[in-house]
């Protein structure tokens, strides 16, 4: 896998053996239960093909309308960016910027990139750019949102259905297969693959060894000896990714709590002050994210209403309650559950994304419905503040450092320091 045969583990560090694997098969790390490595059979056709079609999906859905919307005769038509230039042109450029970034901007450099990656794989070259390039696709990942907007889109559909005519285009079809092939694209894709072929600045340095002081890098997992690590100033580098390298991530817990706090404060007036405010036909009707879920459940969409309520009110109130919990258990030395504790780490990473799907929703609206004095509508101040939540608590879910939970454990078990593999013969199955 990699030019040695430790690796590890990003979410406990703990340092281990890395086994062959069959194919199809995975890999577990035995102490905190993360999913280390997977083999997925011909992944570089395999994510090639998903990516070339998702290239031309991706064209096509961004060319054409996606959405007509019909009212006494007047009609207008919204494409992905035509949302993000109504909310900017009415001063909205925050909530602007975020959408365009994370449902047109993150998933179209994602695949062009990815692109840009997979070409040379398969024609056996290895540039010197490729590492920096691959490293990129992985940043964008969480970001691209394609799958949240297409729920933003049907929840859109569900309000104006009793105002108006709707009449689906071309591009949203290519929209709906688009998400389907970008997500078979990442499941194709076997980064450790990929990085196995990229060449190492200082592949003759010596192995890692257990005890030995070493960083692992955050983006490709990289093991790294210090006199092997690229120096760039007082920081030292990847040699493979050229990814800055850590013991722990710098100022976790100061970065975190700030973060936290600032979340706690926005999601308040996210939730008093109305995201958008409706005109029709001369009555005017502000709507809070609370009115958006009594609305849908008074219409019978129970179903649609609790997937929104979950995503919307639900999901960033649990995620500020299990970082809260998190900071609090590390900085009071908690030797609680840290195996449970890292699966609530786990639930923040995944879950938080799903928040976007009411600024999606202001985003379509406000782009279809735009017929003056007969139908319109804007977006309010709630919206920028429950924006600036989801953004946030996804920057301080990826500011929490994990492995501090198990940090806790070795130095009172064994007072080795962080990441030194000491006390990995206790406690997993093929552990150093």
């Amino acid at each position: 896998m990699d030019h040695n045969t430790l690796t590890e583990c990003l979410e406990c560090g703990l340092l281990q053996h890395s086994a062959p694997l069959p194919a199809g098969g995975s890999s577990e790390c035995p102490r905190c239960g993360c999913v280390l490595h997977r083999d997925r059979p011909d992944s570089l056709n395999r994510t090639l093909a998903f990516t070339l079609a998702g290239i031309v999906l991706f064209i096509v859905a961004n060319s054409f309308p996606f959405l007509s919307f019909s009212m006494q005769g007047q009609a207008t038509q919204t494409t992905l960016v035509t949302g993000v230039v109504d909310l900017y042109q009415g001063g909205n450029w925050f909530i602007a910027g975020v959408v365009l970034f994370t449902s047109v901007l993150a998933p179209g450099l994602q695949l062009a990139l990815l692109l840009v990656v997979l070409i040379p794989l398969k024609l056996g070259r290895m540039p010197a750019w490729l590492p920096r390039i691959f490293r990129f696709v992985r940043t964008l990942t969480p970001w691209g949102m394609m799958d949240v907007f297409m729920l933003g889109i049907l929840v859109s559909v569900v309000k104006l259905a009793e105002m108006a005519t709707i009449i689906p285009g071309i591009s949203l079809f290519a929209f709906g297969v688009l998400i389907l092939v970008l997500a078979a694209a990442q499941s194709a894709l076997d980064p450790d693959l990929v990085w196995s072929r990229m060449p190492v600045l200082t592949d003759t340095s010596p192995p890692v060894r257990p005890g030995d002081d070493h960083r692992v890098c955050g983006v490709c997992e990289l093991l790294v000896h210090p006199s092997a690590a690229v120096r760039d100033g007082r920081r030292l580098r990847c040699p493979r990714c050229t990814d800055v390298l850590h013991r722990r991530k710098p100022k976790s817990l100061q970065r975190t709590w700030a973060l936290v706090l600032a979340a706690i404060v926005f999601y308040v007036p996210a939730n008093l002050l109305p995201i958008m405010t409706v005109t029709s036909l001369g009555r005017t009707q502000s709507d809070t994210i609370y009115s958006g879920v009594i609305f849908l459940m008074a219409h019978d969409m129970w179903p649609l209403a609790l997937v929104v309520f979950i995503a919307s009110i639900f999901v960033p109130l649990l995620k500020l309650l299990i970082l809260v919990v998190l900071l609090i258990s590390v900085q009071l030395r908690s030797a609680w559950s840290a195996r449970e504790r890292t699966r609530l780490y786990r639930i923040t990473e995944t879950i938080g994304r799903w928040s976007m799907v009411d600024i999606y929703v202001v985003t379509i609206l406000v782009a279809l419905v735009r017929l003056g004095n007969l139908a319109s509508i804007q977006a309010e101040a709630g919206a920028i503040f429950f924006c600036g939540v989801v953004i946030i608590t996804m920057l301080a879910a990826m500011s929490f450092d994990p492995r501090l939970i198990w940090d806790v454990l070795e130095r009172e078990h064994v007072g080795a320091p962080p990441g030194s593999g000491k006390r990995a013969s206790r406690l997993g199955e093929q552990p150093v």
